[in-house]
């Protein structure tokens, strides 16, 4: 397979928070970009920078080595590539396609399986890092799919990701982005409780947090999701509340295919499904931490 390098044709698609970012720091690799979203609008500083405006999937997809994806669930990413105008009507021979999408395993590796059968490989690579880390390139990315097909797209993988693994076949990415999410939704968990406890007991939890960030309970979680828990930062939010409820779905799925025993996963799902219910899916998933405050008898973590 041939190994993708600048100057080669790299088509994107979906153009959100993360997937612009991304697109931006291929084609300042070198590689020329076309792109397509559904809202024209978010490819502006994309085009006004030399990228090529593609109405289609397929269109974009037409003539390049690698495609890539990142749109928000499995429906989404079979309609880019299977639907109307879809990607596999324009890709050709030895092209690649990377979704950087976070969905269900299964559907992950039937993509691949479908795409195969007309000589594409499909890599299926989640990224964690949030947006900053999008914007920096400095993702982690977990890729499943051909080591061939890894081995090749090495060069576009280093546009947008610090940490690039490879862990297996089709659906191994998604296996391991599951894994990921069900992780910090139990930390977020454990440190909005954390958090409370302080609340209730009279401390002052700022300090509190800087006092744990020194010992062995310092996590990404504290550093990062535990301020805009305390700031009540959900709007605008970094991560919607909603998305994080559907990768917490995918994750219990996982478990539940595997046999695992995941009471936390369980658990943390069902304060997603509350968080939805009560109208919060707009607002940033760490208004868990403001869910854990109101069922302790506390108006916020922080007074």
């Amino acid at each position: 397979m041939q190994p993708l390098a600048a100057g080669d044709t790299v088509a994107f698609v979906g153009l959100g928070t993360m997937g612009v970012s991304m697109a931006g720091n291929i084609a300042r690799a070198g590689f020329r970009l076309v792109v397509h979203s559904r809202t024209k609008a978010k490819a502006d500083a994309l085009l006004a920078a030399g990228a090529r405006w593609a109405a289609t999937p397929a269109e974009a997809a037409k003539g390049a080595q690698a495609v890539c994806l990142c749109v928000p669930d499995a429906p989404d990413v079979e309609a880019v590539l299977f639907g109307a105008g879809g990607a596999a009507e324009g890709l050709g021979q030895g092209a690649i396609v990377i979704d950087f999408s976070t969905i269900a395993p299964s559907p992950a590796a039937s993509f691949a399986q479908r795409l195969g059968g007309q000589g594409v490989a499909m890599l299926d690579s989640p990224v964690s890092g949030g947006p900053k880390g999008a914007a920096d390139g400095t993702l982690t990315c977990m890729v499943g799919g051909e080591r061939a097909a890894f081995d090749a797209a090495a060069t576009l993988f280093s546009a947008v990701g610090k940490t690039i693994t490879y862990l297996g076949p089709a659906g191994s990415g998604q296996v391991c982005k599951a894994a990921n999410q069900l992780i910090i939704c139990a930390a977020m968990q454990a440190a909005a409780e954390g958090l409370a406890l302080g609340a209730k007991a009279g401390l002052d939890v700022e300090a509190m947090r800087q006092a744990l960030l020194g010992g062995s309970a310092r996590s990404a979680v504290l550093e990062n999701h535990a301020v805009r828990m305390l700031k009540e930062s959900f709007s605008p939010p970094n991560f919607r509340a909603a998305l994080m409820r559907k990768d917490i779905r995918i994750a219990l799925e996982a478990v539940q295919a595997h046999g695992v025993f995941a009471p936390a996963t369980a658990h943390v799902a069902q304060m997603f499904e509350a968080i939805a219910n009560q109208g919060r899916a707009d607002q940033d998933c760490t208004v868990l931490g403001q869910l854990v405050a109101e069922l302790s008898g506390l108006p916020r973590l922080k007074g």
